[in-house]
């Protein structure tokens, strides 16, 4: 679902910024994930670069090319990613004026992906799943 280029340096550098303010349990979890680079680039690829894709396109998006767009973003978030990715569609940062115009029925909807896509996880009942052993090779979701 690539529709534009946006500077991958950008978006990772609101990420990490966000980072250092997320709350105790996500920014642990999360930090952890994104030091490694087969996750960090992973969760770039398929799940911030994808937002903020649909940020940027909504806007001038049919309701039709919008819905199939985001029902063929097929990902799964835990609860710290959601915690990472929200600002991005509500406002904050680098893609304020990306979102600017961004009608609200979107922005609920791309929440609402957040959220819903998590809570279908296997491990929706633990707010943060645990972490894998040193052994065991990092998952990309």
């Amino acid at each position: 679902m690539k529709l534009f280029s946006f500077p991958l340096a950008s978006l990772e550098k609101a990420i990490h910024k966000r980072v250092l303010t997320l709350p105790s349990p996500h920014k642990e979890w999360f930090a952890e994930r994104w030091a490694q680079k087969p996750y960090k680039k992973a969760f770039v690829e398929n799940k911030a670069m994808p937002l903020v894709t649909l940020v940027a396109k909504g806007k001038t998006m049919d309701d039709a090319a919008f819905a199939e767009l985001l029902q063929e973003w097929e990902v799964t978030f835990y609860d710290a990613e959601e915690e990472v990715l929200r600002p991005l569609i509500q406002g904050d940062g680098l893609l304020q004026l990306m979102q600017k115009n961004l009608p609200a029925e979107r922005a609920e909807a791309l929440l609402a992906k957040l959220a819903t896509r998590r809570s279908t996880a296997a491990d929706a009942a633990a707010s943060v799943p645990p972490l894998p052993s040193p052994a065991a090779e990092p998952t990309i979701d």
